[in-house]
């Protein structure tokens, strides 16, 4: 009877350890700037077969993703992908707000220095970020032992979707034309850095952000961290996240459908062909875990649409700041009641408006009235109240996950569809984004490898989606400031 029990015991001592939590060995976020969802079946024909192309035919596309707060700009779209939450918990509410009356930008970091750099391009960290993300969570999950690395020409697209407990953030300073990083993560870059950076020189002040080939720069980095940092080759998963910024700052410049946003666009193909194969071979097939997605879209320049008489134009939000200035001054008699723009929020100073004894309610209701003179604006949200606002659910719930009260503005203003905010003219010939409306938040959401069946859904998912879809596909807890859930299409 003992040997029985002894027995039984031994096997299930055999079963439990044999029950190792199956992984893959890298987890890689790729993050395209400013890529509508459209572009995959836009370019589909102009793509070759082992970039987006394969992505697509070898991946589950979900086709009906959303952005699900305002607005939708760069730094907020990478922290919510790698958060799982929205401006109104991890707090990055722009690529610039304003806190206790001071701009800030998303990543500056005063604490810090440059490595690799003089400049000031170097003093960035994660700290502004109130979250956690996936690569942090990983990081807890295997008792600090993974990797987590992020690369980007910018340095919010490095930075943010690494997290906070990366071992690395790389980014590109124009000022001396190559990758560099900040104290908050290392001393002194690595020597294999330094090698890259040798090899890869451009002349200081070109702005590789500009140049299509900007994009192939970005990807060889990514594989020189994949190299070097032994990436995918150890007892625990690693992750790269991976953001490709040229593609923004080409579009904002020359518009969606300019022949050079064309090309970045080919060169991101040619780059991940090429990537996917390395990729491959340095960690092996149906061994890695990767997602591409999009920090926001983009809408087409308003010279384009009404060539084809479709209706676009912009508004002029710096004279309207203006003229609301005037007459809170002439009503109250104090100087620059509104203190600040970012995106479509209008800060008002609460300081000011506590001193002279003034009601902070009045001072809204009468920059309401003087911004929504513009019949270009559709509505004018009060954000604090914006829960019981008179607009559609849909724009109501995404400017409350905006919102957050130590860092957002007071008002929110909403305008017609396709039209330009604040530095809109009529020779504007890019484009911008940070809107409710489909251009700008529906974005594109891909997966591909480790186990990962070649589909497609339209059932709605969010940008908030993919940070607990990763987590559950690993077997390891949210961020900790999650409100999304893991697609069951990948995840049942």
């Amino acid at each position: 009877m003992k040997k029985k029990l002894l027995l039984g015991a031994v096997m299930l001592i055999c079963c439990v350890t044999g029950m190792a939590t199956e992984r893959p060995k890298l987890v890689v976020g790729l993050v395209v700037d400013q890529m509508r969802w459209d572009y995959l079946y836009y370019y589909y024909d102009r793509f070759g077969e082992g970039g987006l192309k394969r992505l697509l035919d070898e991946g589950f596309s979900c086709e009906n993703t959303q952005i699900n707060y305002l607005p939708t700009v760069t730094a907020i779209g990478h922290a919510s992908i790698y958060t799982g939450s929205t401006p109104s918990q991890h707090g990055i509410c722009g690529n610039n707000f304003m806190e206790k009356g001071r701009d800030r930008y998303c990543c500056g970091d005063e604490t810090v220095k440059g490595v690799g750099t003089d400049d000031s391009a170097g003093q960035m960290s994660p700290r502004n970020m109130l979250a956690n993300t996936i690569g942090d969570q990983l990081k807890l999950a295997t008792d600090f032992q993974a990797k987590v690395i992020g690369v980007a020409l910018k340095d919010r697209a490095a930075i943010l979707p690494a997290g906070h407990a990366a071992d690395a953030a790389y980014w590109f300073d124009k000022s001396v034309g190559h990758f560099i990083t900040s104290t908050y993560y290392m001393k002194q870059l690595p020597d294999w850095v330094k090698r890259f950076n040798k090899e890869n020189q451009t002349k200081p002040g070109e702005d590789m952000k500009m140049k299509p080939e900007g994009v192939t720069l970005t990807f060889k980095m990514a594989e020189a961290v994949l190299e070097n940092e032994q990436m995918g080759r150890h007892d625990v998963t690693d992750m790269l996240t991976v953001s490709i910024s040229s593609t923004d700052a080409i579009s904002h410049e020359y518009g969606t459908r300019a022949d050079i946003t064309k090309e970045a666009y080919r060169q991101l193909d040619r780059a991940m062909a090429h990537f996917f194969q390395t990729l491959d071979e340095k960690v092996g097939k149906g061994q890695w875990l990767l997602f591409l997605s999009a920090d926001h879209g983009g809408a087409h320049a308003p010279q384009y649409m009404r060539q084809h008489k479709l209706p676009a134009g912009g508004w002029d939000g710096n004279a309207l700041f203006n003229a609301a200035n005037k007459r809170l001054a002439e009503k109250y008699g104090v100087e620059k009641l509104l203190c600040g723009k970012y995106g479509d929020f209008i800060y008002i100073d609460h300081a000011k408006v506590r001193q002279a004894g003034i009601s902070l309610d009045d001072v809204k209701r009468e920059t309401i009235d003087e911004f929504m003179t513009c019949d270009t604006l559709l509505y004018v949200v009060d954000c604090a109240q914006a829960a019981t606002a008179p607009i559609p659910q849909l724009i109501r719930e995404r400017i409350v996950n905006g919102y957050n009260r130590l860092r957002t503005g007071d008002l929110f203003c909403l305008p017609r569809p396709q039209m330009f905010s604040w530095t809109f003219s009529d020779s504007y010939r890019g484009t911008t984004h940070s809107e409710w409306n489909p251009y700008d938040a529906h974005i594109p959401l891909v997966f591909m490898g480790w186990h990962v069946s070649h589909g497609e859904t339209n059932l709605p998912t969010r940008i908030v989606d993919i940070a607990p879809t990763v987590c559950a596909m690993l077997h390891i807890q949210a961020p900790n400031a999650c409100m999304g859930d893991p697609i069951l299409s990948l995840t049942h």
